[in-house]
């Protein structure tokens, strides 16, 4: 797919260590289309591009030697970063879960920063994590988009938050209207 609009990675390229290719085509940039069926007798459809940064399977990483760190740098148009395994294990869930922003099972709640940010309980390598994803709703050249800034487990719970409805969200941007705020 072609997405001459948008300015952020289209297609990741892939991270190749001894040999072994670790696939990233499923962060590669897509249309998602959300149906808001709350209202049954007008169903509303929104059309998303959808883009994911580098911080979804990468990660600084303080604990280990600049020999390995020079091995699993990933390096990306903007900014070279550690390759991180458990972020990218994980990250293989993210296109399905950012389909499913608009579904009551799935939180969406204010981040900081202005973002937005959702949080699942996932399973990664058989241990039930919440799972953080900080993105950003925002319109470009005229089309509504979601560019997720990263995604990464979280162990030690999440606190408390504020729910905004993923809806109110994609109305409001469709409208040219202010987005909710905490």
């Amino acid at each position: 797919m072609k997405f001459k609009t948008v300015k952020e990675v289209i297609s990741w390229k892939n991270f190749i260590l001894d040999g072994e290719i670790y696939d990233l085509s499923h962060l590669n940039a897509d249309w998602v289309e959300y149906l808001d069926k709350r209202d049954e007798k007008n169903i509303i459809t929104y059309n998303f591009i959808v883009t994911y940064g580098l911080h979804c399977f990468t990660k600084d990483s303080d604990d280990i030697s600049s020999e390995e760190s020079q091995l699993l740098m990933y390096n990306g148009p903007r900014e070279s970063r550690t390759f991180n395994f458990e972020r990218y294990q994980v990250s293989k869930q993210l296109p399905s879960i950012v389909k499913s922003l608009g579904e009551k099972e799935t939180l969406v709640c204010h981040a900081g920063y202005g973002k937005f940010a959702i949080v699942k309980v996932l399973d990664s390598n058989g241990i039930e994590v919440e799972y953080f994803i900080a993105f950003a709703a925002f319109r470009e050249s005229k089309r509504l988009r979601l560019h997720i800034h990263s995604a990464y487990p979280i162990y030690e719970g999440i606190g408390k938050v504020k729910k905004v409805g993923f809806f109110v969200i994609a109305k409001n941007l469709l409208q040219n209207k202010e987005l909710p705020k905490p």
